[in-house]
């Protein structure tokens, strides 16, 4: 199966770096796209509760879906999240 989840707080190569490294380390996630003009991520997987946890994922870096809300606390984190991706560049 393959689930698009548009998110928040995505901005830069940073943020998809982060992403992808945390998505990689799932044992169902493969195929991991984080399209920074769409503010999407894209995964393919197995499971049909594989979404819902990559959602929750995502929320603790910092990169909730944007059914969520978006409060100060998460775009702390998203900025955290991105620089760490940036050092790792």
């Amino acid at each position: 199966m393959r689930t698009r989840i548009i998110i928040q707080n995505l901005k830069c190569g940073g943020c998809a770096k982060t992403i992808t490294s945390r998505l990689n380390q799932e044992e169902d996630v493969h195929g991991i796209e984080v399209l920074l003009d769409d503010g999407a991520v894209v995964v393919e997987h197995e499971n049909a509760h594989t979404p819902l946890e990559v959602k929750q994922i995502l929320k603790q870096l910092g990169y909730p879906s944007v059914e969520e809300e978006n409060g100060i606390l998460t775009k702390a984190r998203s900025v955290v999240s991105c620089a760490t991706g940036k050092v790792r560049s």
